[in-house]
């Protein structure tokens, strides 16, 4: 089968390859992918800047497809069945994260795309415990991105417990930023979404999507903005999606006092000068919300049911496998929201 596989670590070192097709063994299902998400933490695994991606492994880990084979420990999943995937492979599962159900968590974790081969392939296998069917009326292209969908779901509700008529404010509009102001809006909360001058397409995304406000900071006051629309108060509920120092104490200023803060974005360097005076003043829960786990994915799964959040609506571009690399580049250069990769055009929703 054909894949796209960082062949060693450093800049590039990407390769579209023939490389052997998974087997199906014990409790794996081989998945034939239809789509595939081109990830942040991807183009960092591109730059090789990204630790935890162990190479020679084929990039990919947002993804759906159907079932073209299952292993003789397989019970529940079916040859034909649509399906997408939780990232995570293997775990320990003896320490207390997996035990709680928390395998984000867990240090001996190995995951789909960076320990295993992932989905940029015509073929990828995965556990039966990470399966999950597709539901009906619900498009491929959407189930490929019930990844990000989770991140979202783990950060506005399993962390930052977004409830009816609070005011959030998501800090980048890039596809985890949209993920989350859709979370939110699905949960009743008013939602601002909060970027720079070169968002404007992005923006205008969120907007579509239901996002209440959309402030380009290069030419707004936010905290000014935020102010007028809590009484000035402040928002109830901050995420800051971008990974950007200013972008996170910012977060801190515009929040109200006991407000939440919840880190999405990586940032640059592992220390980084954050404003924690504010964070002490202010009594802020400044919280960590570290990808997703099994119990976001069932929520996202029943929010994709009840079309409540419509992923594929951040899809901007769409490129045949072969043609990788121009996904990649343009997403590098930050055009658009979501680049999708598709891996057999047989399976694309018509």
């Amino acid at each position: 089968m054909k894949a796209v596989v960082k062949s060693s670590t450093g800049y590039d070192n990407m390769i579209y390859e023939e490389i052997p097709e998974p087997e199906a063994t014990g409790d794996l299902v081989k998945i034939k992918v239809a789509y595939s998400g081109i990830c942040g933490t991807d183009l960092h695994a591109f730059k090789g800047t990204y630790s935890s991606t162990k190479p020679p492994v084929v990039l990919g880990h947002e993804f759906s497809g159907i079932v073209t084979a299952v292993g003789p420990e397989v019970k529940k999943i079916k040859v034909g069945n649509r399906v997408t995937s939780e990232t995570t492979f293997s775990t320990c599962g003896h320490c207390s994260y997996c035990l709680s159900g928390d395998y984000n968590l867990c240090s001996h974790r190995r995951g789909i795309g960076t320990q295993i081969n992932g989905s940029m392939a015509e073929y990828v296998v995965s556990r039966e415990e990470s399966i999950h069917i597709v539901p009906e009326g619900v498009s491929l292209l959407s189930a490929a991105l019930t990844e990000p969908l989770a991140c979202g779901v783990h950060a506005g509700i399993e962390k930052g417990d977004v409830q009816k008529g609070d005011v959030v404010c998501i800090f980048g509009v890039g596809a985890i930023g949209q993920m989350v102001a859709q979370v939110c809006k699905a949960r009743g909360a008013t939602a601002v979404v909060a970027g720079l001058s070169s968002d404007r397409e992005r923006f205008q995304i969120a907007l579509d999507n239901g996002a209440d406000r959309a402030v380009d900071q290069m030419k707004e006051d936010l905290a000014q903005v935020i102010g007028q629309m809590t009484g000035g108060e402040g928002a109830d509920i901050s995420f800051e999606c971008s990974g950007a120092v200013p972008a996170a104490n910012k977060a801190l200023e515009i929040t109200r006092r006991k407000g939440k803060v919840i880190q999405m974005g990586v940032f640059p360097q592992s220390k980084e000068q954050i404003w924690t005076d504010l964070i002490l003043h202010k009594e802020i829960n400044y919280v960590g919300s570290r990808s997703q786990k099994p119990s976001s994915w069932r929520t996202s799964i029943q929010l994709l049911a009840a079309h409540t959040v419509v992923p594929e609506k951040i899809v901007t571009k769409i490129v045949t496998l072969e043609n990788w690399r121009e996904g990649f580049e343009t997403s590098m250069r930050g055009e658009g929201v979501k680049a999708v990769i598709s891996c057999n055009a047989d399976l694309e929703d018509k």
